[in-house]
């Protein structure tokens, strides 16, 4: 799954964003999942970011890229969780946009 989330701030700004924010989202999911879930998250370069989000036995991978006008989450969805695949979308796309406001 592929979502794209447009901006006008340039990739620099974007970047800052997530670098500042990165570890917090990782320690707010452990805060409040404790040890039911986890996030690993790895800068393969300067804009690209490679995550695991794992919960409830699930791992999801996922890969970050930022663009110029967009910020683009790449989503490798384990088959088990095809259900819930919109949900997933939709929290995504929420937190995405709320780093970009």
């Amino acid at each position: 799954m592929r979502v794209a989330i447009p901006h006008s701030l340039g990739k620099d700004e974007v970047r800052r964003r997530m670098q500042e924010k990165a570890g917090k989202a990782s320690a707010k999911a452990s805060d409040m999942l404790g040890s039911l879930a986890s996030v690993d998250m790895t800068w393969r370069d300067e804009d690209h970011l490679a995550m695991d989000v794992s919960a409830m036995g699930f791992t999801v991978p996922c890969a970050v890229t930022l663009e110029e006008a967009e910020l683009v989450i790449d989503v490798t969805m384990p088959d088990g969780l095809g259900f819930a695949r919109r949900m997933i979308e939709g929290v995504i796309r929420e937190k995405g946009e709320k780093l970009l406001a």
